[in-house]
């Protein structure tokens, strides 16, 4: 019984200690130079910090002197692929199916090897000194390996998401004078189109053994493998960067306009990496990471080093093969994260998002007792993490644990203990459900491609939601009056401003875009690089940020009032109805407009609840009812947020077709492109304003 008491007692005591502690403090006041405004620093670093090991500066060194000392360890592991089909379902449209095996593993030394041998290929193969790489392909481990080996030759890589149209493709390859190509079957494949625009290339490098018939014969095309093979026959020794040198131009995914090349440095990119290696509670050598998301966005590249720096292991996956109910996972066999069972991830709010979708949906189409259950444990654990001295802890927190959320932390493998999160917004709602259905902390971030990635990042023990941490210890951050939108580091009782970003982690500017790098970049007198990001934000009283707004998304409708675009979007994204959504406001307009990508399989379900019939799925998006359905759930949504009534959208169009990078209305990191939407649908939103 004396168990019992205790087991009882001990989590009211634990309450009531966090409770009663002073709010910690995570950044402080610091002086800077540059215009005048307020500005925070991580109160564990008096100054910004630019490496975490002494005698490195460039990421080729980090590399080198990890794979030195995990020489015997595993580091990249990639599943061997079994089998592949294609179903076709009762409407005629064709899906492909895959089988994966286990996965099979490259050591830190067999993976130095692969890096020098593939540099030493390059040299051999005929790529002059001075002259760029590019890298255009799915993340995969020849994409890391050849990254590596591009470092150690100090060659500037040229990164550019897989799903990049062919606009922006020849845009980037033409603007860097690309002259050797690095790609997989599918990318060499979409070249075909574009070769005879393509003015400098005179190199290209399959990253698979089977090189696609079709590809023009202007190139020299020569399997990875290949290269590889040329440098272990001709070794040629290294030619080392500095920390000054430009080891990346990465493409932005560009949501308005052709993409920008934003130059970043060795020391750029070293200085974030140092600085998330403070944050991440006890990260080293024991960690997994699911490596999926594009290594051409920096928040991919930047973790797949930081793993590497603690001699941890790199098991690289897709977003499509990521669970055992993926789109192109064959039914029956694993998942990657399954088989990994991943310590670590790295997610953009987007996936997150759907992965949130997807536990609710299996639960809600179980209904009975099970969602009884998941309903109470949810509840029980949201008041509990809120700070209710009544909600699930200690004994109760194990119960629920092993009855219900088991089987949700399943899903990703089971293991996993940190997230980082960025790259957008992530809703209030999806951190805490992850929180709790996952039994992980959810690192938020904050930063840009810019900042390399460095801006804010939350603590493990912050667990606050709506916030993205405080100033990593690389950066500065400041905000700057904006009298116009009334954001005034004045403002009480929270200072509010523009965020500019300063620190080591800052990087040179846009290539061959002098205009715009003044635009953006200013350098001090004391010689600190800032960034000014276009987003507003306010701090805390314990030094953490929260991004409030952003410049360009803010429009003034007809009667004055001020709607912050991506601030609604962020809030109706939850809806359970809303796969994706853009709002539309208009100044000439007193009420905004809304485009709504319906969520299939929710909309469905309801419509056979309510017994309506139809044909497809485009044919009920048109439907009255439907989109009376879907309208009334935004509002009950735009009201549980606390919205306007000006900010919540007055008509809608339903869309039943996804948002894809393909389609060109989402980026690679599936930020809706609002020019390029606006445009597909200026017919539609012109029908919503004048109906």
């Amino acid at each position: 019984m004396n168990g019992y008491i205790v087991g009882a007692i001990v989590p009211i005591v634990l309450v009531l200690l966090r409770n009663s502690r002073r709010v910690k403090k995570r950044g402080v006041l610091v002086d800077v130079g540059g215009e005048p405004g307020y500005t925070i620093r991580n109160i564990r670093f008096p100054f910004p910090l630019e490496t975490a090991w002494e005698g490195v500066s460039t990421l080729a060194e980090l590399f080198e002197q990890s794979c030195k000392q995990n020489s015997n360890k595993s580091l990249l592991g990639t599943r061997k692929l079994i089998s592949s089909e294609v179903e076709v379902t009762e409407d005629g449209r064709s899906f492909e199916k895959l089988h994966y095996g286990e996965y099979v593993w490259l050591t830190y030394a067999e993976t130095f090897a692969a890096v020098c041998y593939f540099a030493s290929g390059l040299v051999q193969l005929g790529h002059k000194k001075g002259e760029r790489v590019a890298i255009f392909a799915d993340t995969r481990e020849e994409w890391f390996i050849a990254l590596q080996a591009c470092f150690r030759r100090n060659v500037t890589v040229v990164t550019i998401y897989a799903s990049l149209g062919e606009e922006a493709l020849c845009h980037s390859l033409n603007e860097t004078e690309v002259t050797t190509l690095i790609c997989g079957a599918k990318e060499l494949k979409k070249l075909v189109n574009i070769s005879g625009q393509l003015d400098k290339i005179k190199h290209v490098i399959c990253m698979d053994d089977e090189i696609p018939t079709a590809v023009s014969g202007r190139w020299a095309v020569t399997s990875f493998a290949d290269v590889q093979r040329t440098g272990y026959e001709n070794p040629v020794d290294a030619d080392l960067p500095i920390a000054v040198d430009v080891a990346v131009i990465m493409y932005t995914s560009g949501s308005t306009g052709l993409p920008k090349g934003v130059m970043l440095t060795h020391g750029n990119i070293l200085a974030t990496v140092a600085a998330v290696k403070t944050i991440i509670p006890g990260i080293g050598s024991k960690d997994v990471y699911l490596a999926y998301l594009p290594l051409a966005h920096i928040l991919e590249l930047a973790a797949e080093h930081l793993i590497v720096a603690v001699g941890g292991i790199l098991g690289y996956g897709s977003s499509l093969t990521l669970t055992d109910t993926s789109s192109k996972i064959k039914p029956g066999t694993k998942g990657d994260a399954s088989v990994l069972a991943p310590t670590l991830m790295a997610a953009v709010p987007a996936i997150l998002d759907r992965v949130r979708d997807g536990v609710r949906k299996k639960v809600d189409a179980k209904g009975g007792l099970s969602k009884k259950l998941f309903d109470l444990a949810y509840s029980r654990r949201l008041s509990a993490i809120n700070g209710s001295w009544f909600g699930a802890w200690g004994l109760e927190k194990y119960l629920w644990d092993l009855l219900v959320f088991k089987k949700v932390r399943a899903i990703l493998g089971g293991r996993l203990r940190f997230l980082l999160s960025g790259g957008a917004p992530l809703s209030p709602d999806t951190q805490r459900f992850i929180n709790i259905c996952f039994g992980t902390p959810i690192g938020q971030g904050y930063g840009l491609t810019e900042t390399c990635a460095g801006g804010t990042f939350s603590e493990v023990d912050d667990t606050s939601v709506g916030r993205v941490g405080a100033p990593l210890p690389c950066s500065f951050i400041k905000l700057v009056d904006w009298p116009e939108g009334g954001y005034l580091t004045s403002n009480s009782p929270m200072p509010r401003g523009e965020i500019l970003i300063g620190g080591p982690n800052v990087t040179l500017g846009y290539f061959k875009n002098e205009e715009k790098t003044k635009e953006s970049y200013r350098v001090d007198e004391r010689g600190v690089r800032w960034f000014c990001t276009g987003d507003i934000g306010q701090f805390h009283s314990d030094g953490c940020l929260e991004i409030i707004d952003r410049k360009k998304d803010i429009v003034k409708l007809q009667h004055g009032e001020y709607v912050s675009l991506g601030k609604v979007e962020t809030a109706l994204s939850i809806c359970p109805y809303v796969d994706n959504i853009m709002l539309h406001a208009d100044p000439f307009h007193s009420f905004c407009v809304a485009l709504v990508v319906a969520s299939q399989q929710m909309v469905e379900d309801w419509a056979s609840k309510q017994g309506i019939t139809f044909p497809d799925f485009a044919d009920l998006c048109e439907k009255e009812e439907t989109i009376k359905e879907v309208h009334s759930s935004l509002a009950q949504t735009a009201k549980k947020s606390r919205l306007e009534k000006f900010e919540i959208p007055a008509k809608i169009k339903l869309i039943s077709s996804p948002w894809t990078p393909e389609s060109g209305l989402v980026t690679a990191a599936l930020k809706i492109k609002r020019e390029a939407i606006r445009r597909a649908f200026s017919e539609d939103l012109a029908k919503l304003y004048a109906s």
